[in-house]
């Protein structure tokens, strides 16, 4: 599967973003996906998850309640809900494929990233 993300820009803090990841191919529903973010100089930070029917997702503690992660089988796109953004939201964001392992951080395909700033 490949991956494109986008969405990502310059926000102030409070303020919400949605990014997208469109997947190629015919079996993205076949596929547990994820969302990372990265700072330069920083090990990349899980984000959130969701199963591949979307009926089961989970959240890193610093994102909790303010983004929420979903997808659209039918259209191939998973989705990065962002509300409330703080300055320490500002990074990389790359979504992530994998058909295994709901519940581990390892992930197999990775989209090319798309840049999320919050300015204070």
């Amino acid at each position: 599967v490949q991956l494109q993300a986008s969405g990502g820009g310059l926000v102030q803090a409070g303020g919400s973003l949605r990014l997208s990841c469109a997947a190629s191919g015919r079996t993205f529903s076949s596929y547990h996906m994820g969302w990372f973010r990265q700072v330069p100089g920083k090990e990349r930070e899980f984000v959130a998850a969701i199963s591949w029917s979307g009926g089961s997702t989970y959240y890193a503690d610093t994102v909790k309640g303010r983004f929420t992660i979903s997808r659209d089988n039918a259209k191939n796109t998973l989705y990065l809900q962002m509300n409330n953004l703080k300055p320490e939201d500002t990074a990389v964001y790359y979504c992530a494929a994998k058909q295994t392992d709901y519940g581990t951080m390892k992930y197999d395909y990775w989209g090319q990233g798309t840049q999320v700033t919050v300015s204070s």
